[in-house]
């Protein structure tokens, strides 16, 4: 056995290990750890098998942004999983039945994928310039108006996200601080100058006067 099965194989065997005990650990932070494990061993994979692109962006996307906002929302959350997992077994048999026939009907569309007697013979040309510049080739190229159209709607996206999170209440107080630097004395206090007033004692009445 050469070096490239080997390894395909050892990180195989890890990203299922991995991706087995997402679905067993008790902890939630131990699942996402081991979320990320599985997601690195399937960037290796896809190193193995030439797809520098789809490795990178791997990491890059899930490890490095997606998966790290995950762990910050379960460690804010502290989500209590004694609750969660109340009738888990109840309903394992049902979920293994499930589980059992999305795999065999995954297996029946790809195991036909891999015969690679009918497999077209590659090109040295293009092996040459890499993956990721092929991918690039196309992209700007044949597919750029669909790549235009897709940044447009990411952007749109990323506009309306800001403006829901930026919608101010009406029954909430709101204080500027710019407003409250520039604050001077002589718009805070008035000085207001009055004549000063004496009360007059009230009469006395006399004996012998009538009121």
């Amino acid at each position: 056995m050469t070096t490239n099965p080997a390894l395909f194989y050892i990180f195989s065997a890890v990203m299922l290990l991995a991706a087995f005990r997402v679905i067993t650990a008790r902890s939630p932070v131990y699942a996402a750890l081991y979320l990320v494990l599985s997601f690195f061993s399937a960037a290796c994979v896809w190193m193995l098998l030439r797809a520098e692109f789809l490795s990178i962006a791997l990491i890059l996307v899930y490890v490095g942004a997606v998966m790290v906002l995950f762990l910050f929302v379960v460690m804010m959350l502290d989500i209590n999983t004694d609750t969660l997992r109340e009738g888990f077994w109840k309903h394992a048999p049902v979920a293994g039945l499930v589980g059992l026939v999305i795999a065999l009907e995954m297996a029946a569309v790809l195991i036909p994928g891999f015969n690679l007697r009918s497999a077209p013979a590659p090109d040295l040309d293009d092996v040459k310039l890499g993956n990721t510049k092929l991918l690039g080739i196309e992209i700007y190229t044949q597919y750029l108006y669909p790549l235009e159209i897709a940044a447009v709607l990411l952007l749109v996206a990323i506009i309306a996200a800001i403006a829901l999170t930026l919608r101010r209440r009406k029954d909430s107080k709101y204080i500027n601080p710019a407003e409250q630097v520039k604050a001077r004395k002589a718009d805070r206090v008035r000085l207001v100058k009055m004549q000063p007033t004496v009360e007059l004692p009230d009469p006395v009445a006399t004996p012998g006067e009538q009121p």
